[in-house]
């Protein structure tokens, strides 16, 4: 087991996304998990019921209990609810966690539809998080809400990711799958460089969770050492056959298959 990873997000009760798509993606890549939880959310493949945010002090404490005893080599942050769970995360990653490579998951809606990020908040998300930030991993309605326009098909996406890029962060990975085509593309921005990841668009709907698993993926990687392209064309394979592989629960948009090849 090799790479620790801190992931402040949201608990997903249908296990599909959030905190236990994390855990098992870490899990399965070979890395040591670690969870500070920002909102317990009653939801399963088909909608979100229900939403209890945790206090931001208490977001912090588990921040600080976990990286002042076990560390961190890498951190993710997924749902993060609101502005003050934002303020509480920043403030800690500064004051805890300097140097510690971050990965930034912007989750503003879940695949149903729900808003789980107060539009006030994104403000701050762009200034106190993503500025600084390793990686950002946006899709397009959530690079479309950061960058506060449209973006209009496919030829577009590297226009937007490099914008996104001037926001303060080092790398942008923006997934193209809620784009129309017979092709999924992913647009990657390091540097003044950049590169695409193709793939066939796979005829399903279980996709609940694929942004919280690349993410992590890409985090579990940048944990173990990996460079930072190699963790990311890992964690696209990795998601691909997470979602080729769907275990079909569910009557909506169901989870993946995060423990494919393990066994």
């Amino acid at each position: 087991m090799k790479g620790r990873v801190l992931i402040v997000a949201g608990s997903d009760s249908g296990g599909g996304a959030g905190i236990q798509a994390d855990i098992k993606t870490v899990t399965a890549l070979g890395g040591y998990a670690a969870t500070a939880v920002t909102a317990l959310t009653a939801q399963n493949t088909l909608a979100v019921t229900g939403i209890v945010p945790v206090a931001p002090a208490f977001v912090r404490q588990q921040m600080e209990a976990v990286l002042g005893d076990i560390g961190a080599d890498c951190i993710k942050t997924g749902m993060l609810h609101d502005a003050g769970i934002i303020a509480a995360v920043a403030d800690c990653l500064r004051a805890a966690a300097p140097g510690v490579p971050l990965v930034v998951d912007p989750v503003m809606r879940a695949t149903s539809g729900a808003s789980l990020l107060d539009a006030a908040a994104v403000e701050l998300l762009k200034e106190r998080l993503i500025a600084g930030a390793r990686v950002l991993t946006p899709n397009i309605p959530e690079a479309e809400a950061l960058l506060g326009r449209r973006i209009a098909g496919a030829e577009a996406m590297a226009e937007a990711a490099a914008a996104l890029r001037k926001l303060g962060v080092a790398v942008v990975v923006l997934t193209g799958g809620h784009l129309a085509g017979s092709t999924v593309r992913d647009v990657v921005v390091e540097g003044d460089a950049g590169y695409v990841l193709e793939s066939p668009r796979i005829d399903t709907r279980h996709t609940h969770g694929t942004g919280c698993t690349l993410a992590s993926a890409i985090a579990t990687g940048l944990a173990q050492g990996l460079a930072t392209r190699a963790a990311i064309e890992r964690a696209h394979d990795y998601v691909q056959r997470a979602i080729r592989s769907a275990p079909g629960y569910g009557k909506g948009h169901g989870p993946l298959n995060h423990a494919h090849g393990i066994g």
